[in-house]
């Protein structure tokens, strides 16, 4: 498992329980509105700009040993592990990584891009998660340029259904950025997303290092906005809310 930082706690991220987020290192997608750059691209090297990045961005840098040492200590004053990205599916060795955490007696809460349903039907199947959070980027015909890669929509079909189906506690997420999503494609989305329990619309924000700098000059919705596209995906989900 390659580790790109330790958030050591987090009240939000991990719905009703304390938690620590583990970044995993390297995505398949180049989504130009990604504010962490310094887990997805290749790092070329020590002292380079993305481990500056990340220092600037509060997180703490260590081994896998020191990782766990910090897990057993912190057992019972913390609840829950986030593992995020980055994408954790990539990872060959993520349901090892996972039974590690949860034989210390962890919850896990896994955020996923969606673009491996194998890896994630194991994990399911195995029990090794106990929350799922999945981005779905845009409408389908709008993957690949909201995403800057090819993708396989198959498998993006696959993972929301398989989400959908677990039985586990999940939430669906989208950052809405003006310029590559409007009302048309928020209802376009929730079709895709039609009978999920919850679905939450993330203000994009700007004021940090970004996939596509040119996105640092885009606006972000207004409030009113973002409610009225809130209000377009109740429509299809049981709950769809604005998350700032």
């Amino acid at each position: 498992m390659i580790i790109g930082g330790l958030e050591k706690l987090t009240l939000i991220d991990y719905p009703d329980h304390l938690a620590a987020i583990i970044f995993t290192q390297g995505c398949n997608f180049r989504c130009h509105f990604c504010y962490n750059p310094m887990l997805v691209l290749p790092q070329t090297g020590k002292g380079d700009k993305n481990t500056v990045d990340k220092k600037e961005k509060g997180l703490s840098m260590l081994s896998t040993e020191d990782l766990f040492l910090f897990l057993e200590t912190r057992f019972g004053r913390l609840e829950g592990v986030v593992i995020t990205g980055g994408e954790p599916t990539l990872h060959p060795d993520l349901p090892a990584f996972i039974k590690k955490i949860k034989k210390i007696g962890y919850l896990v809460k896994l955020d996923t891009n969606g673009t491996n349903p194998v890896m994630l039907a194991r994990l399911i199947k195995e029990k090794l998660i106990d929350y799922i959070a999945m981005d779905l980027k845009a409408p389908l015909a709008k993957y690949e340029k909201t995403v800057g890669v090819k993708v396989n929509y198959n498998n993006l079909k696959k993972s929301v259904k398989m989400i959908i189906n677990s039985g586990l506690p999940y939430e669906f997420r989208t950052t809405v950025v003006p310029e590559l999503l409007g009302s048309a494609d928020i209802e376009k989305m929730g079709q895709t997303l039609q009978g999920a329990s919850k679905w939450y619309l993330q203000r994009f924000k700007a004021d940090t290092e970004l996939i596509n700098p040119k996105f640092k000059d885009y606006q972000a919705y207004s409030n009113q906005k973002m409610k009225e596209l809130a209000r377009l995906g109740q429509k299809y989900v049981a709950l769809c809310e604005v998350r700032e």
